[in-house]
């Protein structure tokens, strides 16, 4: 809640001796006034200024009533004074703090249990690598019969395990490793049953087998921590995992299950869509087959499937759908980024509702920029043009903490591209003509709060940039990014946006609103659209027609809903002027 001016009170003796004006003084009353002018003045270039002005009576009583749950919250459960047997010792507990540090106390509050339920729209920045948690899919491959487990090098050390490559796949060989993978004599690539060395793991066998699998495929509390270590550190690790959790994900059972588990976690967090990104470089092993499939139209097939498959569901009937935006590694040279191009072109000719545009991903600081990228960038949209295919850009970009370096320019790139959003943008807030820009083309900025903190770009949300791009007036939607792979435990977006209501004294559930309804608009559903099309669309919002602008009337219908639960529900954080307003 923002400060107010300090009110009357008695006047001192010394006060009156020293000619101290007071609050009730005409000047200083001016003085507020002007003051409260200039704050609103600021407020009115937020981007959420025309959300926050639309809402109804009843929405508005449900924002104030939020407002003063958080703020309790912030007297009570954020204190050193609260008791909480499961908090690591020695933590001193703020709000806004650490998400890594404070996610258990979080997840016990009401404002956490508010957002569970609140609409939240759709979920436009998430790779599916890093969203099926590692401890489903090792019990997955622990439970689907012929999954096996190789290595590059023995086991035998803490060491090994914690540096060496590990993958699973299936497999109808009969020709296992005669040693045990966990000593010094099992061999760089020999099969391993899953079950075998689930069962012989060295320490707790099962039990600690699972526990090693989820620590290799997830950035620790204290891995996320240590930021004297760097970015590069923590991405190293970050990277190790995508090859863990692909390799359990990409067999066909397994996926499939993954997938249905997926949709149905996001539907429960209240979201309705899903924009994915994908790296699609392991490959697909489909069920029973001793060796995976050449391309991607296998995995594309089941994706179909099974979202058909929920969507014929009573959850699934709320579920618009989901997408992917097709990524390559900026890592790649020429040669590989051309054929991974093609592989996307006939991916989209095949399977065109599954396939929304198309992005480069990886670390910004270690792979080729957009500038280095830009001919290969080119000659993959006059090859869609010659194919007939139209595979708008969703670019990363910004997703650092330079200031004018390579990696930072990549924001200049993704503009001069036409790119429709921007993933990150972490770096955005340094560019005063780059805001312009993104505002005049009505570029949206994914942002992934959570994600930014686990990944060392900054220390905590208070010290996030997303304020001021809010202030500047520029369209954000909140992300998760990769829950799995940093410890989020749960996919959905709720954490995020609980982050963002704690962390900033603007945002509010108000703010909150403005940020999923944000999503809704910008994200790529099918059919299809050129630019011309896309732009009227986003500019017309909800009063438009077509598809966006009906999906936009249904999602404000949801969260006028979400507003009267809330007033219903914890009424007694109304105060009487919100009750004459219901």
């Amino acid at each position: 809640m923002a400060s107010e001016p300090p009110s009357a009170t008695q006047i001192s003796d010394w006060e009156i001796e020293e000619g101290l004006p007071q609050v009730t003084d005409q000047f200083i009353q001016q003085y507020y006034q002007g003051r409260e002018a200039l704050i609103e003045q600021e407020k009115a270039q937020r981007s959420d200024t025309s959300f926050r002005q639309s809402l109804t009576p009843i929405a508005a009583a449900a924002c104030a009533i939020v407002a003063r749950i958080r703020a309790e919250e912030h007297q009570t459960i954020w204190t050193n004074d609260h008791v909480d047997d499961g908090a690591p010792s020695g933590v001193n507990h703020y709000p806004g703090m650490m998400f890594s540090l404070a996610k258990q106390r979080l997840e016990q509050s009401k404002t956490y249990q508010i957002l569970q339920k609140m609409p939240k729209g759709a979920l436009l920045h998430a790779h599916m690598d890093a969203m099926i948690d590692s401890d489903f899919l090792v019990d997955q491959v622990l439970a689907t019969p012929g999954m096996v487990l190789q290595a590059s090098q023995h086991l035998g050390t803490a060491e090994a395990r914690k540096q060496a490559s590990v993958t699973f796949h299936y497999s109808k060989s009969s020709e296992f490793a005669a040693s045990s993978i966990w000593t010094d004599s099992y061999q760089p690539g020999q099969l391993v049953p899953a079950t075998v060395a689930a069962d012989s793991f060295p320490h707790r066998g099962q039990e600690g087998f699972k526990a090693w699998v989820v620590e290799r495929s997830t950035i620790t509390p204290d891995e996320s921590l240590n930021h004297h270590h760097g970015l590069d550190a923590v991405w190293e690790k970050f990277r190790s995992c995508f090859m863990i959790l692909g390799s359990m994900l990409r067999y066909e059972p397994i996926f499939r299950a993954s997938l249905q588990r997926l949709f149905h976690q996001l539907r429960q967090d209240g979201l309705q869509w899903a924009d994915f990104r994908m790296a699609f470089v392991a490959k697909f092993w489909k069920e029973g087959r001793d060796h995976p499939e050449e391309g991607q139209e296998a995995l594309f097939q089941a994706f179909g499937e099974e979202l058909e498959r929920f969507q014929s569901t009573e959850e699934g009937k709320g579920w618009w759908g989901c997408r992917f935006i097709w990524t390559t590694l900026r890592i790649y040279g020429k040669k590989d980024m051309v054929d991974h191009m093609k592989q996307c072109i006939a991916i989209k000719k095949a399977f065109p509702h599954l396939i929304a545009g198309y992005d480069v991903v990886g670390q910004e600081d270690m792979g080729r920029s957009l500038a280095d990228l830009t001919p290969e960038l080119f000659w993959f949209k006059k090859r869609c043009m010659e194919e007939g295919v139209d595979i708008p850009f969703f670019f990363h970009a910004g997703e650092c903490l330079g200031d004018g370096d390579e990696t930072d320019e990549n924001l200049f790139d993704a503009i001069l591209l036409g790119t429709r959003r921007i993933g990150h943008g972490f770096s955005l807030f340094k560019h005063p003509l780059l805001i312009e820009l993104v505002k005049q083309k009505k570029i949206l900025i994914e942002a992934c709060p959570i994600s930014n903190e686990v990944l060392r770009l900054t220390s905590s949300i208070k010290a996030h940039p997303l304020p001021a791009l809010l202030a500047r007036g520029v369209t954000v939607a909140l992300c998760n990014d990769d829950p799995a792979v940093l410890g989020v435990g749960k996919n959905g977006l709720t954490h995020d946006f609980w982050q963002a209501l704690q962390g900033w004294e603007n945002i509010g559930l108000e703010g909150l609103g403005s940020l999923a309804e944000n999503s809704v608009r910008y994200a790529a559903y099918w059919p299809d659209q050129n630019s011309k099309e896309w732009n009227k669309d986003i500019k017309d919002g909800k009063y438009g027609e077509g598809i966006r602008a009906e999906r936009m009337r249904e999602w404000t219908a949801e969260w006028n809903k979400f507003c009267q639960w809330i007033v219903m529900e914890f009424a007694e954080y109304g105060s009487d002027e919100d009750e004459e307003e219901t």
